[in-house]
């Protein structure tokens, strides 16, 4: 396949359907773009109504365009990561991977502009995340959730308030940061560092202040992401978890068991904020985010370095501290289902605890004059004991009853 026939098609697809952040080419399905987490199929010029094995691997190739690194890491591996660029209409990160011995193709889009704060609609709160002079940031969530969105949201915070270096590590480059206060160096992985602990390293003597790691795959990247943390850098990094407590463990997990105490102290000295997020379906189509922030205090840094017991979690922290700006998701849910932006069932169905939040969801619904409860027709028998007692009185009228 010729590269300008899978403009084409990609055109064809992204026309197709507004607000579309994936593009996806299986074997055996047509076309389809997903739009607000759905999948939808797509008509193309060429008409593609189920895709063969020769297809996606044309496709494949033709994103390729002939490197034989990608080749080479595709084939070893069995997938790859790479940018493509659709002129100047759009950019995607690709992934190319094998499923059963085909391959399969999602071009995940991304968005022409830097993002902020505002735009997002995320709490002002993680402005101050761009204030802070060192230690380690975590933005954490499932893949799609927007992660390195919010991190590109607070690096322009810094850009337009600090004369300071910054240097990204990506997989790909997602957000082209343009020049204002700050100076940015972006490197992409294969093409400018061959893995994370490696670019992360050789950032240390590039004189950085701010070094964003696209993720935190391995332990190698870790321990020197905690390394330039205590050594006066600002290190912002990702991470697959679901809250704030789970972030902690699995950094914790990337150590071995004699390392542990000193991992333990390192983190709480380190660490500075933890930021979960979830991407909730929205009423009247569309999502929206859910966080979960944490940050550093006396009683975090005593959990992170004795452990979670009873009375004593990060959940329970978190939820005691949201005067300081700290939020858990089952508040961050409840505010959102007030706002009339998720319905109870979306609120019900991504709490962390789910009792709370049904609490929580009818303190709301009375407030509103709204039902809290399903059942109805119950009425208290009052004179069940005294209509009992006559029951078992003789028929007999008049007198005392017999001995």
């Amino acid at each position: 396949m010729q590269r300008h026939e899978l403009d084409r098609i990609l055109t064809r697809m992204l026309e197709a359907r507004d607000g579309a952040s994936d593009l996806n080419f299986t074997v055996g399905r047509p076309p389809q773009v997903e739009v607000h987490g759905q999948l939808t199929p797509v008509a193309t010029d060429l008409p593609l109504p189920r895709l063969t094995p020769f297809q996606t691997e044309a496709i494949a190739l033709a994103l390729l365009g002939r490197d034989r690194r990608l080749t080479d890491t595709l084939v070893r591996t069995g997938s790859c990561d790479l940018p493509y660029a659709l002129g100047a209409a759009a950019r995607f990160r690709v992934n190319i991977f094998q499923q059963r011995g085909y391959y399969s193709i999602v071009l995940r889009r991304l968005a022409s502009e830097v993002p902020t704060l505002e735009s997002l609609g995320l709490p002002p709160v993680l402005g101050r995340v761009a204030e802070e002079r060192n230690g380690l940031v975590l933005v954490t969530g499932a893949t799609g959730s927007g992660k390195s969105t919010t991190l590109a949201a607070i690096l322009n915070i810094i850009n337009e308030t600090k004369a300071v270096h910054v240097v990204t590590l990506e997989d790909p480059v997602e957000f082209v940061h343009p020049v204002k206060q700050a100076t940015f160096n972006q490197r992409e992985l294969g093409t400018d560092f061959d893995s994370f602990a490696n670019g992360l390293r050789a950032a240390l003597r590039q004189a950085p202040k701010v070094i964003l790691v696209g993720e935190m795959r391995d332990r190698d990247t870790m321990e020197i992401g905690l390394s330039a943390a205590e050594t006066g850098h600002l290190v912002m990094s990702t991470l697959h978890t679901v809250d704030a407590g789970s972030t902690i463990n699995r950094v914790l997990g990337m150590f071995d068991r004699d390392e542990e105490r000193q991992a333990r102290m390192r983190l709480a000295s380190a660490l500075r904020w933890v930021v979960c997020q979830r991407l909730l379906p929205k009423v009247g189509g569309g999502r929206v985010a859910a966080l979960e922030i944490m940050g550093m205090n006396l009683r975090i840094e005593e959990i992170i370095l004795n452990g979670e017991s009873e009375g004593k979690t990060f959940y329970e922290v978190v939820h005691d501290s949201e005067g300081l700006g700290m939020q858990t998701f089952d508040s961050h849910i409840l505010r959102l289902f007030q706002g009339g932006q998720i319905t109870e069932e979306t609120a019900l169905s991504f709490a962390s605890r789910r009792s709370a939040v049904a609490r929580g969801l009818d303190t709301i619904k009375a407030t509103r004059g709204q039902r809290t409860s399903d059942i109805e027709g119950l009425a208290l028998e009052v004179e069940h004991g005294k209509s009992q007692t006559q029951s078992a009185r003789p028929s007999r009228p008049g007198g005392p009853p017999r001995r």
